[in-house]
């Protein structure tokens, strides 16, 4: 019978922050090391396409690499909230004009 994992673990911000300073102290030892990834995941027990995603998001908010930082998604998440939000208000608004508009004129024909 095989394993059944979960699509998705969570796992504590401290330990994703010392993974991530664990792969940066050990890529500066030895910059040609191409196992560093896998063996500190292997350490830690964490998945490698895990720790190399925390790692390519840790180089982003640092600088190091081209990306989209971690403030900046939160607040893009937060400005397409407001905008759904704004959009339902503005449809609503819509509608109770167009109500009152044709009640206003159904007034004017009587």
């Amino acid at each position: 019978m095989t394993e059944k994992k979960p699509s998705q673990k969570r796992y504590p911000a401290e330990m994703k922050e010392r993974a991530v300073r664990m792969v940066g102290e050990l890529r500066h030892q030895d910059p040609n090391d191409t196992g560093v990834l896998s063996r500190v995941a292997r350490q830690l027990g964490v998945g490698t396409e895990s720790l190399r995603t925390w790692v390519r998001q840790a180089e982003v908010d640092g600088g190091i690499r081209a990306g989209v930082t971690t403030s900046e998604h939160d607040e893009l998440v937060e400005l397409r909230k407001e905008v759904k939000e704004l959009r339902r208000a503005n449809d609503i608004l819509q509608a109770a004009a167009s109500f009152f508009g044709a009640e206003l004129d159904r007034r004017r024909t009587k």
